[in-house]
């Protein structure tokens, strides 16, 4: 693992500079002088979201550490304590690297920036290893013992485990966070999505009914597909659909077309100047008959609006992708999961659906996100009942 994180002149550097820095300390027998750039926690966040945006543009990940001294007793958390954390902190990183307050006072943060791109994880490591070492030299062994060290790499890795999330909500303070002034808007949209969801599934009792009863006597299989999908923040739960499909289909059809959509490999026989490859396969011979009209009139989601009862979406909002979907995500596809719950419906529904590419799709998505409001909301409701009736691009 060493060996990897060597490769690195600019890590190197910083290897030599921490080893000083610790020589120093132990001759000298006091601690580091405390820099003088250590950022407020909204500069900070700034800063984090700013180099989350050049690491997307560079390809080049960067770590992300954080120091939280929330376990430590309040009374001795004071500014004394706080200077002493960041002189230690800022021994043992570079210049180049950012440190900051990820909340005031209370998690210390830096960020290693133009980290190698290969051996990330080794990198990880040993950035980590510098730190605890560094703490355990220079502080009391009672509050070293106390401070809680995580260690988060951006771009995110598929194969760590996060409770069933696929994105690393602690790279994204000022996105999963919830703006005081959005609050109150937050809520009255909760308000919609709850009595909307009730009265439609009230309202659509007797069309649920017939579905069901067609798709049980039309074909072998449950009435109710679930399927895991992502929602905010990547965290994985139950999507509810009626079953469109042949029980024991094979997936891998779907997924290698999406994939490949996503990439932009997708070619759709010879289409014309007018024609647009589609996100979804067209002629499926995975569908049944019944379904085939499901889809194309969007009533196969209707069982949806039980996983808005259980705030899991939202009556708007991007579609929730699958997580194969979102392997295949360029790096600013991934901020359509972020910022708002998945939705029933959505500007891409009511505006493109299947006839768009799907970094146009992403680009709707998200200027939902940025547009946010209950307005904008009540408008694609009302759009949407005109899109399912024309069926445009559904399959």
């Amino acid at each position: 693992m060493r060996n990897e994180y060597q490769k690195s002149s600019a890590l190197q550097e910083q290897e030599a500079s921490t080893s000083n820095g610790a020589k120093a300390s132990s001759c000298l027998g006091h601690i580091p002088p405390r820099r003088e750039d250590v950022l407020e926690a909204a500069t900070f966040g700034a800063m984090l979201a700013l180099e989350r945006r050049r690491a997307q543009r560079s390809r080049q990940p960067f770590v992300l550490i954080l120091l939280d001294a929330s376990e430590i007793e309040k009374e001795r958390r004071g500014t004394a304590f706080s200077e002493q954390l960041t002189a230690v902190v800022s021994g043992a990183i570079r210049e180049s690297d950012i440190i900051g307050w990820y909340r005031q006072d209370e998690v210390l943060a830096v960020i290693f920036t133009e980290i190698s791109a290969s051996g990330e994880c080794a990198i990880s490591e040993v950035l980590y290893a510098k730190i605890c070492k560094a703490l355990r030299e220079n502080l009391e062994f009672g509050v070293a013992s106390k401070l809680v060290i995580s260690v988060h790499l951006f771009p995110e890795s598929g194969d760590r485990d996060r409770t069933h999330r696929v994105v690393d909500s602690k790279l994204y303070p000022d996105i999963s966070g919830e703006p005081a002034n959005r609050k109150s808007s937050m809520i009255l949209k909760r308000g919609m999505d709850i009595v909307g969801s009730v009265a439609l599934l009230i309202i659509l009792s007797p069309v649920l009914a017939a579905i069901a009863a067609a798709i049980k006597l039309t074909s072998k299989g449950p009435v109710i597909f679930k399927q895991d999908r992502l929602g905010q923040h990547g965290k994985s739960f139950a999507c509810l659909k009626f079953r469109t499909m042949f029980v024991d289909n094979d997936p891998k059809i779907h997924r290698e077309y999406v994939q490949n959509f996503i990439a932009g490999t997708v070619k759709e026989g010879e289409p014309s100047e007018t024609e647009s490859v589609v996100y979804k396969i067209k002629d499926d011979p995975r569908i049944t008959p019944v379904g085939r009209i499901l889809r194309r009139m969007s009533l196969d989601e209707l069982p949806q609006f039980w996983n808005v009862m259980r705030n899991e979406m939202s009556l708007v909002g991007p579609r929730p992708p699958l997580s194969y979907e979102f392997e295949a995500y360029d790096l600013w596809h991934r901020r359509r999961v972020l910022e708002v719950k998945p939705g029933v419906t959505g500007l891409w529904q009511v505006m493109g659906r299947s006839r768009t590419s799907f970094d146009e799709m992403v680009r709707m998505d998200l200027r939902y996100c940025q547009r946010w409001s209950l307005w904008l909301d009540l408008k694609i409701l009302l759009a949407t009942p005109l899109a399912v009736f024309k069926g445009s691009g559904a399959y």
